[in-house]
């Protein structure tokens, strides 16, 4: 398998919904439902950033268990 056909589709997946979710954040900030300055608001911005970071480590660990198998 090629680039094009392991990798390429990760970078998309994380890629556009990176986005989204910067978007999403953004959102929820400026309209004050989140708001940073609360402890427990805090804690779940940072679990949910740390949540993001850790589904694309273990998909990208995959990937390239998967690849170096063949």
């Amino acid at each position: 398998m090629d680039f094009y056909q392991t990798w390429l589709p990760f970078i998309y997946l994380y890629g556009i919904g990176g986005i989204a979710f910067v978007i999403g954040m953004l959102i929820i900030i400026k309209s004050r439902a989140l708001r940073l300055n609360y402890s427990i608001h805090s804690k779940w911005v940072w679990t949910l950033i740390y949540g993001f970071l850790f589904y694309a480590s273990i998909h990208a660990l995959f990937i390239f268990i998967a690849i170096g198998s063949k």
